[in-house]
């Protein structure tokens, strides 16, 4: 008997993978787009929490943190949700923000209860579409940023866990 999912349309029963966690490519910003991301400690907490994720069922694969954003790519297993992976990550990093003497203000300096703005952006991938292609996509951000001249220069950048599709 199928799994039947409260909520979902019908129609992505077909898009999920049968025969694996289903693969999302998920962006999220900083409120206001503010430049705080990009540095050795958020790089290393990110990284922290990638590494953990297996055992709590999520696989997070090729990333790139830029001063305002994240993008990466996650499978999610059917025991963890992308909400509650999301808000994991985020509550690490504004730990990790909060602890090197930050705090969440908007623009006018109004203080904030997030360094994030609210939700995140994600796309199911889905069997014909190349991840190899999109991550060229995303590995260009900082060179199209011009932040530098050639994306292996970036530091805030790389793969936790294999994830790459056939």
């Amino acid at each position: 008997m199928d799994r039947v999912y409260k909520g979902r349309p019908p129609r992505l029963a077909q898009v999920f993978q049968r025969d694996g966690w289903p693969l999302y490519f998920v962006t999220m910003n900083t409120w206001d787009r503010s430049s705080v991301l990009a540095c050795p400690d958020v790089h290393h907490a990110f990284c922290n929490y990638g590494e953990n994720g297996l055992a709590l069922g999520a696989g997070m694969g090729r990333y790139v943190i830029m001063p305002d954003h994240i993008h990466v790519f996650v499978r999610i297993a059917p025991n963890m949700t992308l909400k509650r992976w999301s808000s994991g990550l985020k509550r690490v990093l504004g730990v990790v923000l909060t602890d090197s003497g930050l705090s969440p203000r908007d623009a006018s300096g109004y203080r904030l209860k997030s360094f994030w703005q609210p939700g995140f952006f994600d796309h199911l991938l889905r069997h014909n579409e190349s991840y190899v292609e999109k991550w060229d996509y995303v590995r260009q951000n900082p060179v199209r940023a011009g932040l530098v001249e050639e994306p292996d220069d970036w530091p805030y950048q790389g793969e936790i866990t294999r994830i790459d599709r056939v």
